[in-house]
This record gives structure tokens, sequence and C-alpha cells, in this order.
């Protein structure tokens, strides 16, 4: 994308609209922030082709005399399509503030507060500033979970509820009533709409982690995907998932309930085996107890006996027919990160960073131990490195080097893991 100016997608009440939002930047000794639009009106269309229909026609607009805009009518429409995050459900607000606060519903919230006071300040909104202004816990969202544990935060999360059950109605209405969809001639949007992927492309795409396993699938045949489409894990809802790490690969099981990981193993301590085989030759195993009624006590000892698909795995083992293939996206590697880490920025995978919180993240919260969530705060400067990685904002201040506290958390975080994987071998 152009330096400094975003496409972005925001959730309205009439549905989602795709614009551009230019951050603040500097220019002649003064501080300047926009949005595409022409004096007190916010353009926003109904999908990218619209959008780039105009961005390639239109001669007049606020964004013309940008540093960078020369460079944007000659990208390519698929550069257009806002990334995951730079999409700002507007909309579903009151459902994140139902939710827990946790890590990623408050960065989420986070993301969501801090481009509406841009817009509130591009386009003069008022309400929205009062209402952002109403609760304090606004104002506390960029330095993470932090602030919103204990009773104290549970009490700022309340209000903050509160206000936007009462007020959110008036946020919205404000932005819908900034909103423009500006005429756009019909043969540019087709011109561009050919240049874009088919519908739901773009999307499995923009997920992390799944375009490997996309593109890796893209190779089968078609008859192999409509076979492996349901897949039978999906189906029973648990997932087999592979860590690389210094010290092995390893296999183990994880699902979530209710949005909650629950692993393979018991009391925080996660079961792991050497091998598919390793840990298939288990799962038969634990088919023949449950068939001879010798299972008592599973439960104890093996928490994913409690979800209510378990069974479905055993009895496809006593039936000889149980497959443990581990998918793309739920393969864990884990090695060389604290290196790149020390790189800064630029030498970190996005990719491999994400799933490895992920991971850890899960890990820590199954054996209830805030220390991943304590380390990943935006003000700790793990946390704040991560987040930069993660969610790319370009009005943040970046992390400076050296890296060397980063490294050396991330590197403790990884040993707390490790001790948690309780390895197997073939029953």
């Amino acid at each position: 994308m152009a330096q400094d100016i975003v496409p972005i997608e925001l959730g309205l009440t009439e549905g989602d609209v795709v614009t551009l939002w230019a951050p603040r930047w500097r220019e002649d000794g003064e501080e300047w922030e926009a949005f595409l639009g022409h004096e007190d009106d916010l353009y926003g269309f109904p999908d990218v082709a619209h959008l780039v229909a105009f961005i390639r026609t239109a001669r007049e607009h606020d964004l013309i005399d940008h540093p960078a805009w020369s460079l944007v009518p000659e990208l390519a429409a698929p550069e257009l399509i806002p990334d995951t995050d730079h999409q700002f459900d507007l909309v579903g607000v009151p459902e994140l503030l139902a939710e827990e606060p946790d890590t990623w519903t408050v960065g989420e919230l986070s993301d969501i507060v801090a481009i509406l006071r841009a817009l509130a300040d591009v386009c003069d909104l008022d309400v929205v500033r009062e209402v952002l202004d109403s609760a304090t816990g606004f104002a506390m969202l960029d330095q993470g979970t932090l602030p919103f544990s204990g009773r104290d935060g549970g009490r700022l999360w309340t209000e903050m509820s509160t206000v936007v059950a009462e007020r959110w109605d008036d946020v919205l209405d404000a932005v819908d009533d900034v909103m423009t969809v500006p005429d756009v001639s019909e043969a540019a949007v087709a011109a561009a709409a050919a240049e874009l992927p088919e519908p739901g492309e773009d999307d499995e795409d923009s997920e992390p982690g799944t375009a490997a396993a996309k593109t890796a699938g893209s190779e089968d045949s078609d008859d192999e995907d409509e076979d492996e489409e349901p897949g039978f894990w999906r189906e029973v809802g648990i997932d087999p998932i592979r860590l690389v790490m210094e010290s092995g690969d390893y296999y183990t099981l994880r699902c979530y309930l209710d949005d909650d990981p629950v692993f393979l193993g018991a009391d925080g301590r996660i079961d792991v085996y050497d091998s598919l085989a390793d840990l298939t030759a288990f799962l038969v195993a634990a088919a023949e107890r449950h068939e001879a009624g010798e299972d008592d006590g599973e439960a104890e000892r093996n928490e994913l006996a409690e979800v209510s698909t378990w069974t479905e795995v055993l009895d496809r083992a006593t039936a000889g027919e149980l497959e443990v293939e581990v998918e793309t996206d739920n393969t864990y590697h884990l090695i060389g990160i604290a290196e790149d880490l020390a790189k800064g920025p630029e030498g970190i995978d996005p990719n491999q960073l994400e799933l490895a919180v992920e991971l850890l993240t899960d890990a820590a919260d199954w054996a209830e131990d805030d220390s991943v969530h304590d380390a990943l705060q935006s003000s700790e400067s793990l946390g704040w490195l991560v987040s930069f990685v993660l969610r790319p904002d370009p009005t943040r201040m970046a992390p400076s080097a050296p890296y060397d506290e980063e490294q050396k958390s991330w590197s403790a975080l990884l040993t707390d893991f490790e001790k948690r994987l309780d390895k197997k071998s073939r029953d």
C-alpha cells in the first residue's frame, strides 16, 4: 500500500463500507490526518471495486494533496482490499463488551476506539468524542488487559458496557450521517471487479495461517477436496496439533469449549507424543480400555475425555478407522522466534509469531496461568513488540533496538511452555 494511506473497512448499521484512511503525517511543520471524502462528506463504498473505480477516476477529494496520493491510483485492485488489521466492526462493539476482557477482545476494541477518535477529529463528530470520554476505560484500552483485571478493572469494563448500551446508537448515527456514497462510473467498477479475486477467496487468504494450507490443498483433485472438506476431526471439534521445537517434534490434541482451550492432558500438563503413530497408539489403547470398561478416572487423567465428542474418537479407533492428521494451520513452529525477535519487527515472520502466541496463550489459559497475558500486555516491552508486528498501525510508535529484554522475555515464556509438556511414550 502507498506510504501512510491505508484501505479500511467499517462495519456500520447498514452494512460494511470500505474507504481510505491517511493516518497522521507531518507536512510543512504541521500535523495532518484525513479520510477519503470531500468537505463535510466521508466517502464509503459498498465494495472494493467501487472504491478502486473512484480512486482511478475522481479528480476532487480531500486526499488528492496527500504527499503519497500519486501512487494510489497506480495500485492493483487487490492491493486496496482492507486487511484484517484494518477492519473495524463499529456495530459489533456491544457484543465485544459482552465478552470477557481478554487480550484479543481488548485489542479489537482498542483499534475500533482509535479509528473512531480519528473519525471524530477529522469529521468533527462531537457526539463521538462525548461518548468515548464518558467512560474512563475507553482511554485505557491501549494499555492492554491489565487495567481491566481485578475488581476495579471489572468496574471499568462495566462502565463502558453501560455507556455503550445507552449511547452507542448515537455514535453509529453520527458516522452514518457523514457517510456518503459518491457516483462512480459503472464501466470503471466493472474493470476493477475483473481484477479482484472471486468472492470468498480474499477472505480465506486473509486469515492468518490459512494461505499455506489453501495453496497445498489446491494441488489436490476436486474429489479429494470433497472427501476431506468435512474432515472427521473438524466434525468432532478436536484438532490434532504439531509442535516443532528445538527439543523435537511433538503431537497432541486440542479443542475449544465456549472459546476456552482444552488440551490432551490434565492439571495444566499437556500430553505430547513423538509421532502421529504414537498418538494414534494411545488413542487405540484408550479405546480398548473404554470398550472393556476399564477407563474409570479417565476424565481426571485426560480433560478431553469430558468433551462430548471424545467417545466418537474412541469409537472410530475401536473400528480401526481412526487416522490422525495435522492440518497446516495447526502446526506451530517455535524454533528461531527468540532470535528473530532480537532483530526487531523487520526480522519477524508475523504468521509464525501469531501462531506461537496463540499456542502459548491457549496453554496458559488452560492452566489458569496469567503469565503469558501479563508478558504480552502492550505496556510490556515484549507485548509492545508483538502487538506492533501482529497489529501494525502507522500511527503507533515503533519499538526501538536493542531487543534484548524482548528476546529474554519470550525465551522465558517458551521455557515455561516446554515445562508444561508431559512427554509420553507409546502405550
